[in-house]
């Protein structure tokens, strides 16, 4: 189960369990602690001893450096060099306020509870050990990856979370997003169903509390495979719901969340802090004292608000802003920077504001706000009335009003209250917990990963970076940050992903590079299925074909672009992917057009080649004469 030791029926895979596992004892446990567990041949299998030999020579390939940990368990990233460029793509995270905590609602459906009491239970505080292999903090994607990982590697994890496991991308972020996102392709799709000649199909309406509903309910199917119930049994020595905070380098105090005051105190061998980030209250006047909505409450929504300001152009603002837009709330949108999508191609964040102004959201980038007035919160009729008052790109001031107010400016790294200070562990608000290239803190005892110490705050980058982390924890790998090779997709239609370095980033890096470009319009399954607007944008090394960053502005762009991640990871250049064959007619064949646009290049096709091809096609045709 995510890529650990899912079954041990093969022998082999029983070999790489005893090695694995007695590396782990013997580079980390301490004397006293006892063996680790071996596992128990299969009936049928080779015997014991047989087993204790391969095992032994995996230790001492290992040992010899022959082979790597990455070799016995699996890779986490290529064999190829480490990318060309290093550039964060995201701003490191925020020194602004952070919103408030929420709960989970409306109190009144009872999926919700239901949903809670697996995910959060409050009075979950059962009796703990004084000391665990390793202590985990937080239970988002990074936490839970974290106690799998160490489970397959046969140590004792205790995993504590505050508010609800899951995080962010079970409970407020990707999953109930991506929910309301299918909602209003489906709604635009018949909108859009007369161009294909299908009539009639137009004439569709919204039920938005059926859309909210559905979403609960599907968060709420997810829920127990997240929940306390199912880690405490499967992955972790013990899960418990409480507040976390160091008190000192190799211990953690931990305080229930049910009022009573109860309080454990757990040593640790290894500590990995997991807690992710939270919404970001920027510094415009009235903002931070005026309630409002953040993807921490927005999910809370009961009915469709009939107008919607929307503070910050990022990817899970416009989700949203799409998404309500086209569910027939007005979204106004409020950016700082001069384009939506800063961090994204030029040319892809062009296309998604044309899309989006064609929905009928109103974009408005190059501004400041100035004040925020309104509330209380409402998630349901009667609305408040929030006032808005920005200074415009023309230079002008002009106030909005609008029935509910979206913050969505950034996320800030959780580490208020975790007495990191006491553990030795160097931090700052803005970037989080401070890591070398193995994810270790300062404290040597701890690690840290996720939102809460990286500039790429997605739902995958948090599961790698923790399999990496505990891995180098526990077996001494050198899993390298540097090394890893993050995609990303913001699932707005058409769907923008990315790979890599954008134009911007090797243009700041004084980085000479090629661009190779493919339009959906021209690709033959695209013009079938009516897709008029998107591309496939390859940028490699100046006169080569190694990949350096790729873009792609696409239906399932999401989806497309693990390919371009594949060939970037392994060192696959434009010249073989060229020579892929892709089933026809897909729109995955842009892809491969995009990289062919390299055999008619001048770095490809040059002169020479063409006088050999020429003369050797002469030359068989004497041959044949």
């Amino acid at each position: 189960h995510f890529g650990c030791f899912a079954s041990l029926s093969s022998p082999r895979r029983q070999a790489k369990h005893v090695a694995v596992a007695t590396r782990a004892c013997s580079l980390r446990a301490p004397a006293t602690e006892p063996a680790a567990r071996q596992p128990r041949a299969a009936a049928g299998s080779t015997n014991m001893a047989a087993l204790e030999a391969e095992a032994a020579k995996l230790l001492a390939a290992l040992d010899a450096g022959t082979q790597s940990i990455d070799d016995v368990l699996g890779r986490l990233y290529g064999k190829a060099a480490s990318p060309d460029v290093q550039i964060p793509k995201a701003a490191p995270g925020s020194t602004m306020a952070v919103a408030p905590e929420y709960a989970l609602g409306p109190s009144t459906d009872p999926i919700v509870q239901e949903t809670i009491d697996y995910v959060g239970p409050k009075n979950h505080f059962p009796s703990l050990d004084k000391k665990y292999d390793l202590v985990v903090i937080g239970a988002g994607v990074a936490g839970l990856l974290s106690v799998i990982t160490a489970k397959a590697l046969g140590k004792r994890a205790l995993l504590i979370e505050k508010h609800y496991m899951g995080g962010d991308c079970l409970n407020v972020g990707c999953v109930p997003s991506k929910c309301l996102v299918a909602a209003a392709k489906a709604l635009q799709s018949c909108r859009k169903a007369a161009k294909l000649g299908v009539m009639g199909a137009d004439n569709v309406s919204i039920d938005f509390p059926r859309v909210m509903k559905r979403m609960r309910d599907i968060r709420g199917g997810i829920a127990p495979h997240d929940g306390v119930a199912r880690y405490g049994r499967d992955f972790c020595a013990a899960v418990i719901i409480g507040e976390a905070a160091f008190a000192s380098e190799t211990e953690v105090v931990i305080t229930a969340r049910d009022g009573s005051g109860r309080k454990q105190t757990v040593a640790f061998d290894r500590c990995m802090v997991a807690t992710g980030a939270s919404a970001a209250v920027p510094p415009a006047p009235g903002l931070l004292e005026t309630p409002h909505l953040t993807n921490g409450n927005f999910f809370n929504l009961e009915a469709l608000p009939p107008t919607l300001g929307l503070i910050g152009a990022g990817p899970i603002g416009l989700e949203m802003a799409q998404s309500l837009q086209r569910f027939g709330c007005q979204v106004t949108v409020f950016e700082m920077a001069p384009r939506l999508l800063p961090r994204e191609d030029a040319d892809a964040a062009s296309v998604v504001g044309e899309c989006l102004e064609e929905d009928g959201v109103s974009i408005h980038t190059g501004c400041r706000v100035l004040s925020v007035q309104g509330g209380p919160l409402a998630y349901k009729a009667p609305w408040s009335e929030y006032k808005v008052t920005a200074r415009l790109q023309d230079g002008s001031e002009k106030t909005f009003t609008f029935s509910a107010l979206l913050n969505a400016t950034g996320r800030a790294p959780n580490v208020t209250g975790l007495g990191l200070d006491k553990a030795n562990v160097s931090y700052d608000a803005r970037s989080g917990v401070h890591t070398d290239d193995f994810y270790r803190t300062s404290n040597p005892k701890i690690y840290a990963a996720g939102d809460v110490a990286s500039v790429y705050k997605f739902t995958h980058a948090a599961d790698w970076q923790a399999r990496c982390a505990v891995r180098n924890a526990f077996l001494d790998a050198k899993c390298q940050k540097s090394r890893l090779l993050v995609p990303w997709c913001t699932y707005v239609e058409p769907e923008v992903a990315a790979v890599g370095a954008s134009d911007m980033d090797l243009e700041q890096a004084g980085i000479a590079f090629d661009t190779y470009m493919r339009h959906l319009k021209d690709v033959d399954r695209c013009k079938c299925d009516g897709i008029d607007r998107g591309f496939v944008k390859i940028r490699t090394q100046k006169g080569g074909d190694k990949i350096l960053g790729a873009s792609i502005v696409a239906p399932h762009a999401g989806d497309l672009i693990s390919e371009l991640t594949v060939c970037m990871q392994n060192g696959v250049g434009l010249a073989d992917l060229a020579g892929v064959m892709h089933p026809y007619p897909t729109a995955a064949e842009s892809i491969r057009q995009c990289a062919a646009q390299f055999w008619f290049s001048p770095h490809f096709k040059t002169d020479a080649k063409a006088l050999a091809i020429t003369r050797r096609g002469e030359a068989v045709a004497k041959r044949g004469a």
